[in-house]
């Protein structure tokens, strides 16, 4: 019988490397993400949903890249074996297997996975669409999990004012509850900056394989959004609002015929920013003459459908997190808002 010290160099560097490959996608605890619990923040739930949120976009991400890393690294290693049968040239190999492994796992991996799954170009369609849906559907839970969490730091800064309005909390008092409250709005944007960014590193993925299954489909989303903000004018006093939904929380207001710029955004709002850099979204029917945004590609249907929608979906949360961050910085979080 064998001892387990004596087990083949090529078993033992394929050990090494997959415990290598789970090291490198261990994920930090929430705790160290969010920060601690201090039992004043009156939103950490909602906080606490979104960082979970991310934890999709990180775990399968990793994971790919150390298996693409791993298999890599094994057939280095397989193909050093076979022209020399020595153990330092298994290593030379599997090191060099890795680095290609992990340039694929890196850059067009997903793809080509998917591709060496695929039986015919039908197939490949199929399990591409059926991927951007699930994809899409975890967009929208982080979507949702980021709106509730503004949503409740904005009604917060709300609470604030009024307490000081009505004398309920003298004014110094109220400069630091809301100081605390821009600290905590920023600390939530950084969460969020940091979920938009892998999100992005999964549609660069995502990308190479639309340009292969659904060829144009990006040209055809950033063509509706294409052209710089048209100059305009409201007829009447009009709330901007941080998302472009009736019910959005206000994060200001423009006066009748203020002077902004608009460009068409969905569910017939526009995108409005002001000569005070204010951006929000306000009815389109309210700055006469300007067009409505082209409607993306549905939830349920064709493959090319469902990547139209995916584009959309990561760039309208990327626009999300812009627009929360210049709320932080402007009135949206100002005592006197």
């Amino acid at each position: 019988m064998h001892h387990p010290r004596s087990r083949h160099p090529l078993q033992r560097l394929t050990a090494s490397l997959t415990a290598f490959a789970l090291l490198a996608g261990c994920a930090t605890t929430q705790a160290s993400r969010i920060g601690a619990d201090d039992g004043m923040d009156a939103c950490r739930p909602q906080r606490v949903a979104l960082d979970s949120t991310g934890n999709y976009y990180a775990q399968d991400m990793i994971r790919g890249a150390a298996l693409g890393a791993v298999s890599g690294g094994v057939l280095g290693g397989l193909i050093g074996a076979a022209a020399t049968g020595r153990t330092r040239d298994i290593a030379i190999g599997a090191g060099a297997g890795v680095l290609a492994g992990g340039a694929l796992g890196a850059a067009g991996g997903y793809l080509a996975a998917k591709q060496r799954q695929a039986q015919d170009q039908a197939s490949l369609n199929a399990a591409i669409g059926g991927d951007l849906a699930n994809e899409n559907a975890q967009i929208d839970r982080t979507q949702l999990a980021f709106n509730q969490l503004i949503d409740c730091r904005l009604m917060a800064a709300e609470a604030i004012r009024q307490d000081v309005r009505s004398g309920r909390t003298v004014l110094e008092a109220g400069r630091l509850q809301m100081a605390d409250l821009r600290t905590r709005v920023q600390q939530d944007i950084a969460i969020a900056r940091r979920i938009n960014q892998q999100i992005g590193t999964r549609g660069a993925e995502f990308d190479t394989a639309i340009d292969a299954v659904a060829p144009g489909t990006r040209s055809q989303v950033a063509a509706r959004s294409a052209g710089p903000p048209a100059p305009a004018r409201p007829r009447a006093p009009v709330p901007l609002r941080i998302r472009p939904e009736p019910n959005a929380p206000e994060i200001g207001r423009i006066a009748a015929n203020e002077p902004v710029r608009v460009k068409p955004a969905g569910s017939n709002f526009a995108l409005v920013e002001t000569d005070g850099g204010l951006r929000g979204y306000a009815p389109a029917s309210s700055f006469p003459g300007q067009r409505q945004a082209a409607p993306v590609g549905g939830e349920g249907g064709s493959t090319r459908e469902l990547a139209a929608s995916n584009i959309a979906k990561r760039d309208n949360f990327s626009e999300s997190v812009t627009n929360a961050e210049r709320a932080a910085q402007g009135g949206g979080f100002e005592l006197a808002g």
